[in-house]
């Protein structure tokens, strides 16, 4: 049986207390709690104190655990410390830096799925699916999701933001609509076009297209994703030119249909930038390639740090030194470590690619 939240007024953390009750007291007030509630006033076993966002009820004489709490701080504090009824109080930082792990470099390719089969899917948060396109992850370093939403309407999503280096969305098939902090009305990204979401801003996913697919990139692999039920989206103000997170990077939607075309970095090929190079201060990159004609085999490397290729449409032959050619098609995916030479060759008409990069500027 289970009761009707709706019906919960408050909530308590449990704890013993010493006797007398007024040494635990005592310990939780030196801390900046207050007390609110102490029975009996002749001789106290029990005394609610709040603070900090808790309230906390001290049980005198009581076989209770004497757990641990955690307060977050903006200044130096001592790691931990033990009130008198054992309870363990560790002091942690309220905003932590953003810890990006060293990078172990791979050559990394990714095979897709046979269309329809949704088995290369693994169950992910509000009810999307994901397929790990960098299962290392490169030391922790970067992260790379193909993301399937396989029946269409609303989403399970709830508002909420992370804390990320970079992070960029592209709609891969279908559409998708979402609503972002200080943006404006909800947008609808449709096949072809991408989104950058600066650290930190505000955003819900509120509706998709029946089999919708996304390719999402983040750096770190693993970030703190917040939930803040306290912000309604869309929010009243229209700041397009906003800075968020510790960076100030911008917000992008970039819209396939507005785009255009010129030379990429490899001769016989041109692209469309999406402007999260501008946005993110040369941090990042991402833009949409195509062949001019029929491109010769073009043989490269790079000195970056991070070069991604996802196939959008068509095929495309890859080679690296002296390994076996590998025809990649629809849903696969590259990651090439620097210093690596490779060829492209033979690249279908309707051959499209994603190429992501850090810094935005390779060579």
């Amino acid at each position: 049986m289970t009761s009707d939240p709706r019906a919960v007024e408050s909530a308590q953390v449990v704890l013993p207390a010493t006797e007398p009750i007024s040494t635990t007291i005592d310990f939780f007030t030196s801390l900046g709690f207050k007390v609110r509630t102490i029975v009996p006033a002749d001789h106290p076993r029990m005394a609610v104190l709040a603070g900090h966002g808790l309230t906390l009820r001290l049980e005198s004489g009581s076989a209770l655990p004497p757990g641990r709490l955690r307060l977050l701080t903006t200044g130096d504090a001592p790691g931990e410390m033990t009130g008198p009824n054992g309870t363990v109080v560790e002091f942690a930082p309220a905003h932590p830096p953003l810890h990006i792990p060293e990078l172990e470099e791979a050559f990394v390719v990714s095979r897709a799925p046979r269309p329809g089969d949704d088995a290369g899917f693994g169950e992910g948060r509000a009810g999307m699916r994901y397929r790990d396109l960098i299962p290392g992850r490169l030391g922790g370093r970067f992260i790379a999701s193909h993301i399937l939403i396989p029946e269409g309407g609303p989403v399970a999503d709830y508002v909420h933001y992370h804390h990320i280096r970079f992070q960029m969305i592209y709609c891969h098939r279908g559409w998708v609509k979402v609503a972002y902090e200080d943006q404006g009305e909800p947008m609808m990204m449709h096949e072809g076009d991408c989104f950058l979401q600066p650290s930190t801003i505000r955003h819900r996913v509120l509706e998709a297209s029946d089999r919708m697919q996304v390719v999402e990139i983040g750096c770190p692999a693993e970030h703190e994703t917040w939930g803040d039920p306290d912000t309604v989206l869309p929010t009243a103000a229209v700041l397009p030119d906003r800075g968020y997170g510790d960076d100030g990077h911008r917000f992008v939607f970039h819209r396939a249909a507005d785009a255009t075309w010129s030379p990429w970095r490899l001769a016989g090929y041109e692209h469309r930038d999406t402007g999260i190079g501008t946005a993110t201060d040369g941090v990042a990159a991402a833009r949409v390639v195509r062949p001019v004609g029929s491109p010769a085999p073009v043989t490269t490397s790079h000195d970056a740090e991070f070069v991604f290729t996802f196939v959008l449409d068509g095929a495309i032959t890859l080679q690296r030194a002296d390994d076996e050619p590998l025809r990649l098609g629809e849903g696969d995916s590259f990651v090439m470590p620097a210093h690596t030479p490779y060829t492209l060759s033979d690249p279908s008409a309707d051959l499209q690619l994603l190429d992501v990069t850090l810094p935005a500027i390779v060579s």
